[in-house]
């Protein structure tokens, strides 16, 4: 028997709920189901069973206060950020985040603050480097 592989990556529907925990720093089931968009129409139990397999994939950790779970992510969003991006520059990009950036910026969606704005934060991590 093929032993599972330990998921790295969270679901689209588990990115949701930790988004909403990570803007909440720590909620029940009611508080994540509470900031969901209304036409999400998620039950309690749905979402209930979420946040527990996303404590079995050890995403977030719980703690009972009662008889009411309380669930904290167990990653920093920008660690989780970090993460996801260098696989995805592994996966699409050749393991080149230049690659990434210049896909990135060749955007024509983009807007010039935008650019602006990436231009202003290499700059400044190029000095950061020089320093």
């Amino acid at each position: 028997m093929r032993q599972k592989k330990k998921n790295e990556f969270l679901t689209e529907v588990e990115l949701e709920f930790m988004s909403e925990l990570w803007a909440l720093g720590a909620g029940t089931v009611r508080d994540v189901l509470d900031r969901l968009a209304p036409e999400r129409n998620l039950a309690y139990t749905s979402a209930a069973t979420i946040l527990r397999i996303m404590e079995q994939k050890e995403f977030v950790t719980s703690e009972k206060q009662g008889k009411t779970f309380v669930y904290k992510p167990a990653l920093a969003k920008d660690a989780y950020q970090a993460k996801t991006l260098r696989d995805l520059s592994n996966k699409l990009f050749d393991g080149t985040p230049a690659s990434m950036v210049a896909r990135l910026v060749d955007d024509q969606g983009m807007s010039e603050e935008a650019l602006a704005e990436i231009r202003a934060l290499l700059d400044r991590r190029l000095t950061d480097n020089d320093g």
